[in-house]
């Protein structure tokens, strides 16, 4: 698929790196084109090099080649991320005055835009109008994520994930599958459960216990995956993004539920991923009210009770089994007096069995819910541990070229 990938002039423009390359990993012709404003926070250099395309934001450059037409009339699909305030309204009014604005009017495909701005621009009476007015002729529109801003400020403003603008652009294009570019790749003809997000374990009908897990990084894997060639079974919990488009999706919320989904979809799979944050513990009883307060009386107690390890499960069947199939965990450690995350996370595989161990270390503002991760891969197998740093997207991408390389090692395709 031909994309036109047009960035605007904000901040976010660092993280549509990131959605550039999800789109060149699955395969498609990609010709980005900067604003002149977008140029101050990313460079053309940058765009090149990760495109594999020359880049451009002047209707005087290649005149022959008109590519002020020809780029809207080629194109597949056309995406603008960051979508600035001033992208919204020279779309809407129909202004053509670099390079991107030609090319929008001359589109002959779907046009999406991932909006991207401060609260109060996303919310003035004049933005609002402008997204109607492009809505009203057939021009997708993301809601813009609600978050930390460029300042101190948090609210409706944040470009969405990577991967979720990704998933809303496949969709957008009715792409059902990757481009026959993509299956030569490491996980070509594989199946690849990975598990993501936030199991939620109920204490009523309104209240639950939880924990901070957004789903990106899990997100982030089932995007590498399918841009590797695998069929992604993708079991989501509770999750602050879309999945990608492509995959078979499940949905779950409590670990019961996850144990089951899981067990069932790694039956016949060749990588599982138990990416997804588990409880460790649920209430042993759960009410059919809402728990209310009671005046003279104290807080009721919540008695717990283990939820069940569903990564050493899956190990144990395989190995009673007999099967060849590669398990991958994930562990969010902390250190304490008793050892560091390193340590933790060592002792950990041991317990767990499985073949590779992806470790972070998690506290507050650190992995869950940000747009980047540290990571540290463990062989259960004694190879050196392998350190991986960056935007999620590029996490999910160094681990999915580790677990080709394992499984190319330990259990070839046939």
């Amino acid at each position: 698929m031909r994309i036109v990938l047009g960035v605007g002039g904000g901040i976010a423009a660092y993280k549509v790196a990131s959605l550039l390359r999800l789109f060149t990993e699955a395969g498609h012709q990609v010709t980005v084109i900067p604003t002149e404003a977008a140029t101050r926070f990313v460079g053309v250099a940058t765009w090149e090099a990760l495109s594999g395309n020359p880049v451009s934001n002047s209707v005087f450059d290649d005149v022959d080649k008109v590519n002020h037409v020809r780029l809207g009339h080629q194109a597949d699909l056309i995406v603008i991320a960051p979508a600035t305030a001033d992208l919204l309204a020279k779309a809407a009014t129909g202004q053509a005055n670099d390079l991107l604005t030609n090319t929008l009017l001359m589109a002959h495909g779907p046009v999406l835009f991932a909006p991207a701005m401060h609260t109060e621009m996303w919310q003035h009476a004049a933005t609002q109008a402008n997204v109607e007015t492009l809505r009203g002729r057939g021009v997708t529109v993301l809601e813009p994520a609600s978050g930390r801003l460029t300042g101190a400020d948090s609210g409706p403003g944040r470009l969405p994930e990577p991967e979720a603008i990704f998933a809303a652009a496949i969709a957008l294009a009715g792409v059902e599958t990757l481009p026959a570019t993509s299956q030569a790749g490491p996980l070509a003809g594989r199946v690849v459960t990975i598990s993501a997000g936030g199991t939620r374990e109920a204490l009523d009908p309104v209240r639950f216990l939880g924990n901070r897990s957004s789903g990106k990084q899990g997100a982030a894997l089932a995007a590498a995956a399918l841009a590797a060639g695998a069929t992604v079974r993708f079991l989501a919990a509770h999750m602050d993004v879309e999945p990608p488009a492509g995959v078979e999706l499940v949905r779950v919320e409590s670990a019961l539920e996850l144990r089951q989904a899981a067990l069932e979809a790694a039956a016949d799979s060749d990588v599982v991923i138990m990416a997804a944050a588990v409880a460790d513990f649920r209430p042993a009883e759960v009410s059919d009210t809402k728990i209310k307060k009671v005046d003279g009386e104290d807080a009721p107690l919540v008695r717990l009770v283990r939820n069940p390890d569903i990564l050493h499960e899956l190990v144990e069947r395989r190995n009673a089994e007999g099967g060849q199939q590669l398990i991958v965990g994930f562990a969010a450690e902390t250190g304490d007096a008793q050892g560091d995350v390193l340590e933790h996370a060592t002792a950990k595989l041991k317990r767990k069995g499985c073949d590779l161990l992806v470790v972070n270390q998690v506290g507050v503002g650190r992995v869950f819910g940000q747009d980047d991760n540290s990571v540290v891969i463990l062989s259960g197998h004694g190879a050196e541990p392998q350190s991986a740093a960056g935007s999620k997207a590029d996490v999910a991408a160094a681990v999915v070229d580790r677990v080709g390389a394992e499984l190319a090692r330990v259990f070839p395709a046939t």
